[in-house]
């Protein structure tokens, strides 16, 4: 991905960067949902303020810029972790790394078990990659994939623009919560005991402070 960024004047603009826009870009689905939602807000929608607001480290943060569907590069083979919108924020004098994943009915993808069956050295690198960045010593073969490399790439962007924080939160459009067992069960790897709309500090990895968070949005934009 190249370093220089269009702003977008309407979600519609946010199709152009899905790898496959015409499966994801439909009415219903997370893509097109969490483009109209924050394309109105043109900031933090009301939703992810508010879940801030409950973290005594990251309430009152800014939002600066945000990049729709922000890839960062890992280690292990070609394919990069692609946020829906990866965001920079500022909380006083601290930049905030944030990257958002959108969901709907979509699952989180493969379990890390499910991920390595085709078994290739690229995959094992990765993995002790992703551990050592989230600071743990091991994950469950049960634990999604997806949400591993997503809450890294929070903390490597953290680390490439010197920020004290980085937040992995998940902005779901579902309205029965679909899923939120698995951000359960990753969250207890760090000892997080997981709410709707609340943002929870994980753990401080180097220099930089990780937070979890999940946060409910408005059914109106199921239907944009």
């Amino acid at each position: 991905m190249g370093k220089i960024y269009i702003p977008a004047n309407n979600a519609e603009d946010w199709a152009q960067f899905l790898a496959e826009p015409v499966r994801h870009w439909r009415i219903g689905y997370s893509a097109r949902s969490l483009a109209h939602c924050w394309q109105d807000a043109d900031s933090f929608p009301p939703e992810v303020s508010e879940a801030l607001s409950t973290s005594e480290a990251l309430c009152g943060t800014t939002m600066l810029l945000g990049i729709p569907e922000h890839q960062v590069a890992l280690p292990g083979g070609s394919t990069k972790s692609q946020s829906d919108i990866w965001v920079l924020g500022k909380r006083d004098e601290q930049l905030v790394s944030i990257a958002i994943e959108g969901k709907v009915r979509e699952p989180f993808g493969s379990t890390v078990a499910e991920w390595l069956e085709s078994g290739t050295p690229g995959k094992r690198v990765r993995l002790q990659f992703l551990i050592e960045t989230l600071g743990l010593h091991e994950v469950l073969p049960s634990i999604r994939y997806q949400l591993l490399h997503r809450t890294a790439s929070a903390i490597l962007e953290a680390e490439r623009f010197n920020a004290g924080h980085a937040l992995m939160l998940v902005h779901s459009f579902s309205q029965t919560q679909d899923w939120f067992e698995d951000y359960q069960a990753f969250a207890a790897l760090f000892g997080i005991d997981a709410e709707v709309n609340r943002v929870h500090v994980a753990r401080k990895v180097g220099k930089v402070t990780l937070h979890l968070g999940w946060v409910c949005g408005s059914a109106e934009y199921l239907s944009r």
